[in-house]
């Protein structure tokens, strides 16, 4: 399930592409006082997903900007949802970095995943290949991780990606299943570099943009898919990373 916020800019201001991590402590804020649904305090996937302040471009006083968050779980979209409401119906005003607005409307809605599909990517895909697969991948680095791009293995990718979205699936649903290549058709759209800021200290973090499409997938696939829609595809997800849109 997803919520779409509807947000009114309070003041002239530059769009701040360094963002992530105050969109994400606005995020946790909202999660407060909920013994159930401290979702950050989840050891290990966290299973929600968020999209960019959108359009990204700088704003006026008075401009509407949008926000969706996404979750497998209901309840805590509706936990969000009310506390949303609570913010607009105070018209308390919402800090994001240099960025004020306030809640203009906040509804709720769910994706669906048909049996032909094609996802998009709403924010990079991050996939961090570790140390002891170099060798597998070709990769020459001391690094202990290297972030996936171009110029590495392709299946390097796909491997990463699939394996991520089952342990994703096992965990959330209490499976057991194999891990399997998930996908048919990919578009490569383009590889990114984030400059976030993490307790001050500036991060580059590079992930990469596409569109998966199938022309059949079987009720399982479908399920570990949405799964992913829902949560974010690849890592970092609850830093702003792999939130899915479906292409309609």
């Amino acid at each position: 399930m997803r919520l779409l916020i509807k947000l009114k800019s309070l003041k002239y201001c530059s769009y701040d592409k360094k963002y992530y991590s105050k969109l994400r402590g606005f995020l946790y804020s909202l999660q407060k006082g909920s013994g159930v649904f401290n979702r950050h305090e989840i050891d290990g996937y966290k299973f929600f997903s968020y999209s960019n302040i959108f359009p990204a471009q700088d704003m006026r006083y008075g401009e509407s900007r949008h926000l969706i968050v996404s979750c497998p779980s209901s309840d805590f979209i509706y936990w969000l949802r009310e506390r949303l409401t609570e913010i607009q119906e105070l018209k308390k005003p919402v800090e994001i970095g240099e960025m004020q607005f306030i809640v203009e409307s906040v509804t709720n809605f769910t994706p669906k995943i048909m049996n032909n599909a094609s996802l998009i990517t709403g924010t990079p895909i991050v996939m961090r290949i570790p140390k002891e697969q170099y060798e597998q991948y070709g990769i020459k680095s001391k690094r202990p991780y290297e972030f996936w791009r171009p110029e590495y293995d392709f299946n390097a990718f796909v491997r990463q990606l699939s394996d991520n979205l089952i342990k994703k699936y096992n965990k959330y649903y209490n499976k057991k299943i194999e891990n399997q290549n998930l996908f048919e058709m990919f578009k490569f759209r383009k590889s990114v570099c984030v400059h976030r800021v993490e307790e001050g200290i500036e991060q580059r973090t590079i992930g990469s943009l596409w569109e998966f499409k199938f022309s059949h997938l079987e009720p399982e696939q479908k399920k570990i898919l949405w799964l992913g829609l829902e949560s974010g595809f690849g890592e970092l997800n609850s830093s702003g990373f792999g939130f899915m849109n479906v292409v309609r």
